[in-house]
Parts: structure tokens; sequence; C-alpha cells
């Protein structure tokens, strides 16, 4: 676990932390990304069990609620993100466990407990994929189900300048980056796809599913245009990859 990253990464988060308040929550899983309700990768949720890792504003949980989600929990690197979760609860069917904390951690997070745990657009942020995927793994139940987001490998290594695509760094290239699309200090960790899906396996999970399509709808295209994601580079370029798992 780098501890200077998550240092910088928290004091942006907190810093940032409203201009992302209710930003691409469940059910998307990503700026121009296939939907839940287009991919139906949870299913009926009622009465289960769920963790939110990277639970931001808490709008993905307050999702769960509404489908009626047995216990809902959520973990979250910035204080400023659990505060604004906090409030939640009173649009919620069930209480709302949260903590502050790097998902490198566990903080007091029930093992063995969950029928689902899911990351959406919040996994690529952990120092530590190893660490993070096996705290993910001890806390779900035998057959539980890990869902997460996060942007695709490729997209970061690819810029587009008037309309042309070139690769800014090599694919291979994985570690630590200062990421350019924010204006405050953030420390992305670099994994190539293959990453995820060894680390995955390595510990424990059996994949189900992997996504990388694109949605490429009039009202996306409207909504992400002039942005770090944009139409022109998601026509060739996935945003967003979707990877669902299984506790053996």
């Amino acid at each position: 676990m780098n501890v200077e990253s998550l240092k910088v990464n928290k004091q942006s988060w907190d810093e940032v932390a409203q201009r992302f308040y209710g930003r691409n929550p469940l059910p998307e899983y990503g700026p121009l990304a296939p939907r839940e309700d287009e991919l139906n990768l949870f299913g009926n949720v009622s009465n289960l069990k769920v963790l939110d890792i990277g639970c931001g504003s808490g709008h993905s949980l307050q999702y769960m609620s509404k489908r009626n989600a047995g216990e809902l929990w959520g973990i979250d690197l910035s204080k400023k993100q659990i505060d604004a979760a906090k409030l939640l609860p009173e649009n919620c069917s069930s209480t709302v466990n949260l903590f502050e904390s790097p998902m490198e951690e566990n903080p007091g997070i029930p093992e063995n407990h969950f029928d689902i745990v899911y990351s959406i657009y919040a996994l690529g942020w952990t120092t530590n994929l190893d660490k993070t995927l096996a705290n993910i793994h001890k806390y779900l139940k035998k057959g539980g189900v890990f869902i997460f987001s996060w942007e695709h490998p490729l997209h970061s290594r690819v810029s587009n300048k008037d309309d042309v695509l070139s690769f800014a760094k090599s694919y291979h290239e994985e570690g630590p980056y200062d990421h350019e699309a924010w204006d405050k200090p953030a420390i992305m960790q670099q994994h190539r796809v293959s990453k995820y899906v060894n680390t995955l396996i390595n510990h424990g999970f059996r994949i189900e599913k992997m996504i990388e399509d694109v949605r490429l709808t009039e009202e996306d295209v409207h909504r992400h245009a002039n942005r770090w994601y944009s139409f022109e580079k998601a026509k060739s370029i996935p945003t967003t990859l979707i990877i669902k798992s299984q506790k053996l």
C-alpha cells in the first residue's frame, strides 16, 4: 500500500467531491458504457447483503436500496464523500453502514458476509490491487458475486487530438501515474486488462463475464461533449471495462 499516494488522493477527493456528487452511479457503469438495466449483471438483489467499494456520494447504494437490497455497506477514502453519503439514508429502506477508509484496509467490514460486492468506477484508485481483491474475496460469502467497472486500460494510453487517435504511452507500461484529466494532484494506477483478470483468478474468483462495449446514444453524446470521455474517441476506444466474477 502506497501511503503517500493515498494521502495525495484523499486530499484531492476531499477537494473535488462536490464536482463528482452523483456522477455515473448505478444503473450507470461509466461514461458512454452500457447500463445495468441493459446488462442485468446483478439480477434480483432483494434482501441481499451488498457492499460498495469506493461508494463516493452513496448514490449507487441508494439505487440498491430502491431495489430492496437487505443490507447496505460502503467504504470510501474521502471524508467529504462519506459525509455526502451519510445524507442519503433518509431515502433508503435499510440502514447504511459507511466506513471512511482506504479500500486496501479492512476498517471493520465483516468477512464471509456479503452476497454481492461491487465497485463502480473506483477500483482503479487502489494503490495495491492484490490487497484490495484479497479483501473483497474475504468479504464475500462462498458463491458471492463481485462486479466492477473502471476506465478501460486502453483509454488513458490513447490521446485524441484534432480527431486523430495516437498512443500517448505503451499499453505494456504499468504502475502509478499522474492523472492529466484532474486539475488537482491525483495518482492513478495503470494496469492492463490481463492484470485485472489474472489477479481476480489468483485470489479465487471465476470470471463470468467481461464487457468492453460502448453506448453511443444521442443523450450520452451530449452529456459527455468536450470531456475526457468523448464520442469521437469512444467510437474507436472503449471507455469502460466491466467484469463480473464469482468467489469460488
